[in-house]
């Protein structure tokens, strides 16, 4: 028995220090993830990695988050090639696929993105991470979930059964995409807010979870861009945000571009707009973020 639970053991341990595979995506948790109405693909929160050509010790990851109201998900262009672009900086990118209203809302959204950065921090040794440089980035709605994710984390607990549940889920930096940030202003992107809290939300909840109020002194590091001709997301959320960071203390970067619609992605297509990653890694390399 003593020889058959060391054996056990040891197969376990070389389970988890397989390598991370690029591109295919993995659950966050075993079995169903807690709160799961079903089985099928839209009840399995997942995470894809996407690997720098060359891995090197102590490199940067960011999960990114891609928007969609809180009820579809942006994959490609606000994923993949998101991720894409990463890897050409020597940053680890895992692609998050959170669980969507109006099946499910709050709190499911945030506790995948909680699980993503608390799953990235508890394998960071062996899939090469710096456990200091995670960070976790959002456009449209998934930067809503970003920006909560950013001031509404957890302390690692050190008696979980799970040893994932034992790291902290606050991320180390954020990088926000033209986000929805408050659910009771007039320039409240509805459609998030009805997707995330359902028909008939409380106000008390949704005070608390737009951005703009929930900002603290231990709000991590943040990158903000918008367009000031985006009507889909109006550029005050953005706006808001900032200022509530600079309030705070907390060190904060904001570019709004003069012109761009919602949901441009890289803004690859346009030379104004395609200027902004190059801000982005300028801020992280300013703020040591980008080894």
């Amino acid at each position: 028995m003593k020889r058959f639970v060391v054996s056990l053991l040891f197969s376990c341990a070389v389970l988890s220090a397989q390598p991370l595979k690029d591109t295919e995506p993995f659950p966050l948790w075993k079995g169903q993830a807690p709160g799961a109405q079903g089985t099928e693909d839209r009840d399995i929160p997942t995470l894809t990695a996407y690997l720098p050509r060359a891995a090197t010790p102590g490199m940067t990851a960011v999960i990114v988050c891609p928007g969609g109201g809180y009820g579809a998900l942006a994959m490609n262009h606000e994923g993949r090639q998101v991720a894409n672009y990463l890897n050409s900086l020597g940053i680890v990118a895992f692609v998050l696929k959170y669980r969507l209203g109006p099946r499910y809302h709050h709190p499911i959204e945030i506790g995948d993105a909680q699980r993503a950065l608390r799953t990235v921090r508890s394998h960071a040794a062996e899939w090469r991470i710096a456990p200091d440089r995670i960070g976790i980035m959002g456009f449209s709605a998934g930067g809503h979930l970003a920006s909560t994710a950013s001031t509404h984390f957890e302390a690692g607990k050190a008696d979980a059964p799970d040893a994932i549940d034992r790291v902290s889920s606050r991320p180390d930096f954020a990088i926000l995409g033209y986000p929805v940030i408050s659910l009771v202003e007039p320039w409240t992107h509805q459609g998030s807010k009805k997707n995330l809290l359902g028909d008939n939300p409380d106000p008390a909840l949704a005070k608390s979870l737009s951005g703009e109020n929930a900002v603290t002194a231990q709000t991590p590091p943040t990158f903000i861009f918008h367009t000031n001709g985006d009507t889909g997301v109006p550029a005050e959320n953005s706006i808001a945000y900032f200022l509530a960071l600079r309030k705070a203390g907390v060190v904060a970067e904001m570019h709004i571009f003069q012109r761009g619609p919602h949901g441009v992605g890289l803004g690859m297509d346009d030379f104004a707009l395609a200027q902004w990653p190059g801000l982005m890694v300028n801020w992280l390399r300013v703020n040591n973020l980008l080894k």
